[in-house]
């Protein structure tokens, strides 16, 4: 059985080749504009994805659900976003899933919250704390886009000054000084799970190591993830020219409780 049809309001990822990619909603009224052609929106309502659709130029545009790493990619930015490669091993190093109440700071864009929400959903919850308002208001439209945003709670609260929610399964931090939030995010945390912290430069993880360990997190590791793209051309497939180098590092801890 196919999945179902594009439908009004849907997202969806229109791809001329692979570097060219488009992720509009579809609309009636609404035209993509390239300089290849414009694609009519309101004409794929009703068909199926994979499909391959004619620009007014004749050029061929294949039309494809969008993935978390598109939304990701294209999401709109009010700060520089965490990459696909760091979200991918940050959610399978959570120990988090289906029904998971997740404390995440700060918001940014929204592109961890939203990737957390997917991954714990419907019946969890991604409570995310943000100090700019201004930035909550973009989290917000990309959460929406992502379909995920019933599933979020955006407060407007610095975190340092505390931790709303306890008995959560994980607290995810990107902040400027995670350090300060490492006491909190261990009296938030259930016994045996995860605390994690994305930092750009390896001062604020020394810090942030050293506090979780006296706090009593255990099993502290810190990672760099590092991908680069293969172009596959017959009789000349090498390694991308240029990759994304250094993003982050990213440190995660289990919370334990030694007895006195």
């Amino acid at each position: 059985m196919g999945e179902e049809p594009i439908a009004f309001g849907d997202y969806v990822l229109i791809v001329l080749d692979e570097r060219r990619k488009w992720l509009v909603r579809v609309k009636e009224g609404e035209t993509l504009h390239t300089h290849k052609g414009s694609v009519d929106l309101g004409s794929l309502i009703g068909l199926p994805y994979g499909c391959v659709v004619k620009s007014n130029k004749g050029e061929e545009f294949f039309i494809v659900r969008p993935t978390l790493a598109d939304f990701a990619v294209k999401a709109k930015r009010a700060t520089q976003i965490i990459y696909p490669k760091d979200l991918g091993f940050i959610l399978m190093n959570l120990a988090v899933g289906r029904g998971s109440r997740v404390v995440e700071a700060g918001t940014g864009s929204g592109v961890l919250t939203g990737v957390l929400a997917s991954w714990v959903m419907p019946e969890g919850r991604v409570y995310s704390y943000e100090i700019r308002e201004e930035f909550l208001k973009v989290a917000k439209k990309n959460l929406e886009r992502m379909g995920v945003a019933e599933y979020v709670e955006l407060k407007n609260k610095d975190i340092a000054e505390g931790i709303d929610e306890g008995d959560v399964d994980a607290v995810v931090l990107d902040v400027a000084t995670p350090w300060l939030i490492v006491g909190h995010a261990y009296r938030a945390l259930k016994a045996g799970r995860v605390m994690a912290s994305f930092s750009p430069t390896i001062e604020q993880v020394q810090r942030t190591v050293l506090e979780m360990e006296k706090a009593g997190f255990v099993d502290v590791r810190t990672y760099e993830c590092l991908l680069r793209e293969v172009i596959v051309k017959e009789g000349r497939t090498r390694p991308e020219s240029f990759m994304v180098g250094h993003t982050g590092y990213m440190t995660f801890g289990r919370k334990v409780i030694r007895s006195s």
